[in-house]
């Protein structure tokens, strides 16, 4: 299956690349001009800092940061308290950056679409996945923090 061996990265990655071809060939309208659109850097580096922190996490309870890979922790704390998926947000936090910089309109049709894409290809099986490995822990948690935000 295709989605099991791209990674959430390289989605990121397609959907930065997409955006950036929407800005400058399809810009419709800018909603971001200058100097707002430099606001867009708030949401960037809070994307990274965000992803940085929930791998350092995974890191340190080492456990697997792949999708589609068994989980041997249940991580709750740090990020995990505010979502239960602290890099994908990340993500969208990046891409909602690269949007207000970009300023124009077009871009932020990724930032609407990725989230649901990676809700279908990756979130949904890696629920069901902790679910089984986890349990009446999982459902817990799960009843405590929301998906997103």
């Amino acid at each position: 299956m295709l989605s099991q061996n791209v990674l959430p990265p390289t989605y990121l990655f397609i959907a930065i690349v997409l955006m950036v071809i929407l800005h400058f060939f399809f810009p419709l309208a800018k909603i971001f001009p200058f100097p707002w659109n430099l606001l867009g850097v708030i949401p960037f580096v809070a994307g990274c800092i965000l992803n940085m922190v929930a791998d350092r996490a995974f890191k340190k309870v080492d456990t697997t940061v792949k999708p589609f890979q068994e989980s041997t922790t249940l991580i709750v704390r740090g990020v995990f308290r505010l979502t239960r998926n602290p890099m994908y947000v990340g993500f969208v936090l990046i891409l909602l950056g690269i949007a207000v910089f970009a300023g124009s309109l077009t871009p932020c049709l990724i930032v609407i679409v990725f989230p649901l894409l990676m809700d279908v290809i990756f979130i949904r099986v890696e629920e069901r996945m902790l679910e089984t490995t986890f349990g009446e822990a999982w459902l817990e948690y799960k009843k405590q923090v929301r998906r997103w935000i």
